[in-house]
């Protein structure tokens, strides 16, 4: 019997390099809530509130847990297709036991679908695709979110992607996961972002001649007419003051 016949087929395999370090990133200090400046008439103590608002960078490793295992697949396949994963995957993050790769919009596709068809990953089911939207942050204000979850495995990740309020486009994962449809028609709506690819990427919550997508920071809160009788609910700034 050879001295090796008991190793795992890949143990003498190059590991895949880590990423490179990244700080986390500052985007904004925050003060107070519902509009509160600390020079009185707030009773509720949340005038003297202060967050700070910073995006992480890259996680160290070892991650823990299957992470590792799963990044260096993840990395290697891509290897295999000769494309560099810092091409690909801008950081790693590991955050509250959540494993996120944050990946270039333009990659994103091929990047699920490593995820999807690798036999050493095999993240079969797509749990959704959820937006947000920073505007402090220059360059990537709408971002997107991607649960996955490997059922052969029993493991989860999420894919986070992201692009610029006057670009906001971003590829369509229907090719790869098709239940995806009815999650980027969502947030096509709520956001604005115009997911490219999308077999009929039409609203889905709000009526399709209806302005805007409301749950962008910079849409208006209140202050949107009532059907009945020329009501009209003002905006939550009007309500009450703390001035």
């Amino acid at each position: 019997m050879s001295e090796n016949q008991n190793l795992p087929e890949n143990a003498g395999a190059e590991v895949p390099q880590p990423l490179a370090m990244q700080a986390a990133e500052v985007v904004a200090v925050r003060r107070g809530m519902f509009g509160g400046n600390g020079n009185g008439g707030d009773t509720s103590g949340y005038s003297r509130l202060v967050r700070v608002i910073e995006f992480p960078g890259q996680s160290p490793r070892p991650y823990g847990g299957y992470f590792d295992e799963v990044e260096n697949e993840l990395f290697g396949a891509l290897e295999e297709q000769g494309l560099a994963p810092e091409t690909a995957i801008e950081k790693v993050v590991v955050y509250r036991d959540q494993l996120t790769f944050h990946v270039r919009r333009e990659h994103l596709v091929q990047v699920a679908r490593t995820l999807r068809d690798d036999a050493a990953l095999r993240f079969e089911l797509c749990l959704g695709v959820s937006g947000v939207h920073f505007p402090e942050e220059a360059g990537r204000e709408l971002q997107i979110l991607v649960p996955l979850l490997s059922i052969s495995h029993n493991r989860r990740v999420h894919l986070a992607t992201g692009c610029p309020d006057e670009d906001p486009h971003v590829p369509s994962l229907t090719g790869v996961y098709p239940a995806t449809d009815w999650h980027e028609r969502e947030t096509w709506d709520m956001f604005g972002i115009v997911f490219d690819g999308h077999p009929a990427l039409t609203r889905i919550l709000m009526p399709d001649d209806w302005p805007g997508h409301p749950q962008r920071k910079d849409y208006p809160l209140g202050g949107i007419p009532v059907e009945f009788k020329g009501a009209q609910i003002p905006s939550p700034d009007q309500r009450r003051s703390y001035r």
